[in-house]
């Protein structure tokens, strides 16, 4: 059962699309595609709101979701998220059993 975790960070001035491009220039986002259990990492820059970030986060499943929540890249996460001053909104999904 894979979880999908929609994550919008939304910014003023195009901050959201700077904190995108830092998070793929650092590597950072490299290292997190690598972790194991890690399905989708992407972003995506929705057409009716330039100030807003759209990352799909997917997971193979919740234990792979929680040890990544655990890693020291979620301080670096958290650390350029407060760079660019960014409000956070959060969904998650979860597939249908089969």
């Amino acid at each position: 059962m894979s979880i999908t975790v929609n994550l919008y960070y939304t910014g003023k001035d195009g901050a959201a699309r700077r904190f995108a491009e830092e998070m793929i220039s650092s590597g950072l986002v490299d290292q997190i595609r690598a972790e194991e259990g890690n399905e989708r990492y992407e972003y995506f820059f929705p057409m009716n709101d330039p100030e807003t970030v759209l990352l799909i986060d997917r997971w193979k499943d919740q234990a792979a979701l929680d040890f990544h929540h655990k890693t020291p890249m979620m301080a670096k996460i958290a650390a350029l998220r407060d760079k660019y001053h960014l409000r956070l909104r959060v969904e998650r999904f979860t597939d249908a059993p089969k």
